[in-house]
């Protein structure tokens, strides 16, 4: 036993090293609000893929987290595919086989190529369910 404590006692907690790490001078994280509605009902419900995750969280921080002109619509700003798909370290071809996914689960249309409409909560069902409109734009 005595062998284990010595050897025990030798190793250092990983956590304390980390800790004593000073913080980066003028570095923030960045806060999106993203209704709970989207992880305890539309996660479970529709069973999404990893992909289709981010890019919906991208969408909808760019439409409702983000300055954007025509929030209230509901519309994203341009979204530039090329630079989307780098973000999200995918395909250009994934990504429009992901934006036709979401479309097809209601989350998403798409007003032009780049830009799209985006429910604030999710589906046509919650945002009538939770008073959400899009100042006459549907």
């Amino acid at each position: 036993m005595e062998d284990l404590r010595s050897i025990l006692s030798s190793h250092h907690n990983k956590s304390k090293a980390h800790a004593t790490k000073e913080p980066v001078e003028g570095a923030n994280a960045s806060v999106s609000a993203i209704p709970d509605l989207f992880f305890d009902e539309v996660l479970i419900q529709y069973k999404l893929t990893r992909v289709e995750i981010v890019l919906l969280m991208y969408l909808y921080r760019q439409t409702w987290c983000r300055p954007n002109l025509h929030k209230k619509h509901g519309i994203s700003p341009m979204v530039s595919h090329k630079v989307a798909a780098e973000a999200m370290d995918i395909s250009l071809e994934i990504l429009h086989q992901t934006l036709r996914r979401l479309e097809s689960f209601g989350f998403i249309e798409t007003i032009r190529s780049g830009q799209y409409f985006v429910r604030k909560y999710f589906t046509e069902e919650n945002d009538k369910k939770y008073g959400q409109s899009y100042d006459n734009f549907l």
